[in-house]
């Protein structure tokens, strides 16, 4: 059995003072990946006995970042999708794996007024393209925080958000087109009409209190690999930042 975390930490130094090294010790994952860091090399010292850790850093200091620690050597890690414009903000970062790749991703948000909203949209172009690129050569496996809740029953409050960032018809649209490519949503393919699970509330108005939450944060896997899926979990009891963990494991 293989045991997969995704976690956006909101600040990695930050969550480090409410418990993420516990709660990283208590889920026990092979693989544990990490989105929104928020750090550059050397602000950290993090390290966990029989794991590796790989980091891929924003230009921008206290920004977006990704790291994945693993129990399992990979063949091969590689950052970014290798397209000048998408890498600044150390979004990606894929291991090589003897029977699959492992892709950690923080998907662009389109931000208030959805004034990145064209961004993005070149940016889920060329992603999918990635993972097709990869697929083509052994099955992916895709965390992360994706920055959109699919369907009206991925968030709380739908009707209110129909316009909003994370829940526009576009973005929508380009997580159903990954779908339509080839690929499992895995917390749905075991839970198709789960309601009230999320992955991300906000701050304000006691949002996680009162679960108005968005799932936003997904295990998408190649179709091949919906045979060894053994289980998907959404730790919504994990504290420490506005996003909690997400797992799959795989047979």
């Amino acid at each position: 059995m293989i045991k997969l975390i995704s976690w956006n930490v909101n600040g990695l130094r930050a969550c480090c003072d409410k418990g993420f090294r516990e709660t990283f010790q208590a889920l026990d994952a092979d693989f544990f990946c990490l989105q929104e860091t928020k750090m550059q090399e050397g602000q950290l010292d993090l390290s966990f006995d029989g794991y590796e850790s790989y980091w891929n850093y924003a230009e921008k200091k206290g920004y977006s970042g990704t790291a994945i620690f693993t129990r399992r050597k990979p063949l091969s890690v590689t950052y970014g999708l290798d397209i000048e414009e998408h890498d600044r903000e150390g979004r990606v970062i894929t291991l090589e794996m003897d029977d699959f790749f492992l892709v950690t991703v923080y998907t662009p948000n389109s931000q208030d007024g959805l004034r990145r909203l064209d961004y993005r949209m070149t940016w889920e172009d060329a992603f999918r393209d990635y993972l097709l690129r990869l697929d083509a050569r052994k099955p992916v496996i895709v965390c992360g925080d994706m920055n959109v809740a699919h369907q009206e029953i991925d968030l709380k409050n739908p009707k209110s958000n129909r316009k909003n960032a994370g829940f526009t018809d576009e973005e929508r649209a380009k997580f159903q087109q990954l779908l339509d490519a080839g690929f499992t949503d895995t917390f749905r393919y075991f839970y198709p009409d789960q309601t009230d699970i999320y992955s991300w509330w906000s701050y304000r108005f006691k949002a996680r209190e009162k679960n108005a939450g968005w799932r936003i944060d997904y295990f998408v896997v190649s179709n091949r690999l919906r045979e060894r899926l053994a289980g998907a979990k959404i730790h919504t009891e994990i504290l420490g930042s506005d996003h909690c963990p997400v797992e799959v494991t795989l047979k």
